[in-house]
C-alpha cells in the first residue's frame, strides 16, 4: 500500500534522486535542488514505509493551463500504478483552482496516452510553456514529445492549445 502526500522541505533529497536518476539515463530532464526548492508546493510524492518512492509536479502556466512534470518512480515499483495515481492527484488538485487543461513534455509519451493525453504540435503551446527552455541541457535541440488533456468545457484561444 501506498501513501500520497504534498511534498515538504524533507522530501527535496529524495525527489532529487529520483527526478535525477532518469535524467542520468536522458529519460527525464534533470531538477536541481533549486528549482524543486523553488517549486516544493507543486509537487506530490508516494511514500512506502516512511521512504519516497515517487514524486510529480503541477505547474500552472497560464490561464486554466498547467504542466504536469518531474514525474518519477522508483525503478523497482514502475508499473505498480504509482504514476497514474500522481497524475491523478495533481490534476484533482489543478482542477480545485480551475484548471482545464494539462499539458506534458515527455520522453515517455506511452505512459501519459494511458493517462488520456493525445500527442500534439508543441508550436500549439503558448510561449509561456518556453520560459525555463533556456536553462535546459537541450536546449536548443528539444526532442520532447508534447502531449494534451483538455477538459470538457475549455475554448482554446485562436490559432493554440489545439
Amino acid at each position: 500500500m501506498f501513501d500520497y502526500r504534498k511534498a515538504t522541505f524533507d522530501d527535496v533529497e529524495a525527489i532529487h534522486k529520483l527526478c535525477n536518476h532518469y535524467a542520468a539515463q536522458n529519460l527525464m530532464l534533470p531538477r536541481s535542488r533549486n528549482s524543486i526548492y523553488e517549486n516544493l508546493r507543486d509537487y506530490v510524492v508516494a511514500i512506502q514505509d516512511g521512504q519516497v518512492i515517487g514524486c510529480g509536479a503541477v505547474h500552472f502556466v497560464w490561464n486554466r493551463l498547467a504542466e504536469i512534470r518531474s514525474l518519477a518512480i522508483d525503478p523497482s515499483l514502475v508499473k505498480s500504478g504509482i504514476g497514474r495515481e500522481i497524475v491523478s492527484r495533481l490534476e484533482k488538485n489543478a482542477q480545485e483552482r480551475g484548471t482545464k487543461m494539462f499539458f506534458t513534455l515527455t520522453y515517455q509519451p506511452g505512459f501519459f496516452q494511458k493517462c488520456g493525453y493525445t500527442s500534439s504540435d508543441k508550436e500549439k503551446l503558448p510561449q509561456k510553456v518556453w520560459k525555463e527552455c533556456v536553462y535546459c541541457p537541450q536546449y536548443p535541440y528539444c526532442n520532447e514529445q508534447a502531449l494534451v488533456k483538455i477538459l470538457p468545457g475549455y475554448e482554446a484561444p485562436e490559432n493554440k492549445l489545439i
